[in-house]
């Protein structure tokens, strides 16, 4: 699909796609509770990255397509600028999901919740390494940074899956006068409401399949007329990527993160923003595959910028889940205000870094 030229048309289309990617990605994370439920996957190590692959359908479909139009740049701008923006929906949680009832890390505080923030951390450690290897290093369309993303993101799943269901701690980890609800019961809940309206196996499943042909094509969408909106605002593709674009396909995780917190499995709403951003990483090695080019080294000054921002924001939520602070400004815990306000400044940032 080639780029849209005419700023209205692709304004439009813009809107029209982000649209679609908000019902569709309401309706895809309901099914895939019901389907993940029927299925016995849980919190299992298929499980976790049969939600992490659905669950970033917009962002895999948007590498995709920037990829095989290899406009790299918009490419490796959503998938990082995607890591900070989605740590921001935390603060979204934390306001509107819980209020001045207590803070969001005090609520969901686990060390398997910390184990989670240093898998994606380390796997964004890899990408700065990644972002200094020569251009030219492949093997069979890939780069040994990309494959050993994929990799440590896999055995990473192994070790949450592992921390999730025993730790050699006290209490396996648990924070006294944390959540109740046992964890993985939001997406339970959910799951037997739909089930409740009479909704049969194959409704279930033939609305999965549409929600993500629908969320697939509006990536697509969201892509081609990204270029000519970028252009007309006088960004790069960069800039635009970790910042409207990544904004657009992070409204699905808003309002399923918000049910999650309002049912009260608060360390659910932090465990899908972590195993997002944990799974974005990955998709370098898509996006090297189908443009026959090594993405990573083609990183600019902005891309490092913003996995080092990504990196800043994860270990602010981490300290919180350990330290679990109890004042609240604004509505909102102290590290929940410190990374909205790292966000703004580090977006801000982005207007002053060279090429």
């Amino acid at each position: 699909m080639l780029p849209i030229e005419s700023f209205p048309v692709a304004l439009a289309v813009f809107l029209a796609s982000v649209t679609a990617v908000w019902l569709a990605g309401v309706k895809l994370s309901l099914t895939t509770d019901v389907l993940s439920t029927r299925l016995g996957l849980g919190e299992a190590m298929g499980g976790l990255i049969f939600l992490a692959i659905v669950t970033n359908l917009p962002e895999i479909a948007i590498t995709a397509s920037a990829a095989l139009h290899h406009d790299l740049g918009l490419a490796i701008g959503n998938i990082l600028g995607g890591i900070a923006i989605q740590t921001v929906v935390l603060v979204i949680m934390d306001v509107f999901g819980l209020g001045s009832a207590a803070a969001l890390t005090y609520r969901a505080a686990s060390l398997t919740l910390v184990v989670e923030g240093l898998l994606v951390v380390a796997v964004l450690v890899v990408v700065l390494i990644g972002t200094q290897m020569p251009g030219d290093f492949m093997v069979l369309r890939m780069t040994p940074p990309a494959l050993l993303i994929a990799s440590l993101w896999l055995g990473g799943l192994w070790l949450v899956n592992r921390a999730r269901r025993d730790l050699p701690w006290h209490d396996a980890g648990k924070a006294p006068d944390g959540q109740r609800l046992k964890r993985g019961g939001a997406r339970q809940a959910r799951a037997k409401h739909v089930e409740e309206r009479g909704h049969s196996y194959k409704t279930v499943v033939i609305t999965f399949l549409a929600a993500s042909l629908v969320t697939l094509l509006a990536g697509v969408l969201l892509e081609s007329s990204s270029e000519t909106l970028a252009a007309y605002f006088g960004i790069s593709g960069v800039v635009f990527g970790a910042t409207l674009l990544a904004a657009a396909t992070a409204i699905p995780e808003v309002s399923t993160g918000l049910a999650a917190v309002k049912l009260g499995d608060y360390q659910l709403a932090i465990s899908d923003i972590f195993g997002g951003n944990a799974f974005l990483p990955v998709l370098f090695l898509l996006a090297t595959l189908l443009s026959g080019e090594a993405v990573l080294p083609a990183a600019q000054k902005t891309d490092i910028y913003l996995t080092a921002l990504g990196i800043l924001l994860t270990v602010v939520y981490m300290l919180g889940l350990i330290f679990r602070p109890r004042r609240q400004f604004l509505h909102m815990g102290l590290d929940s205000l410190m990374v909205l306000l790292l966000y703004a400044v580090g977006v801000v940032g982005l207007f002053f870094i060279g090429p």
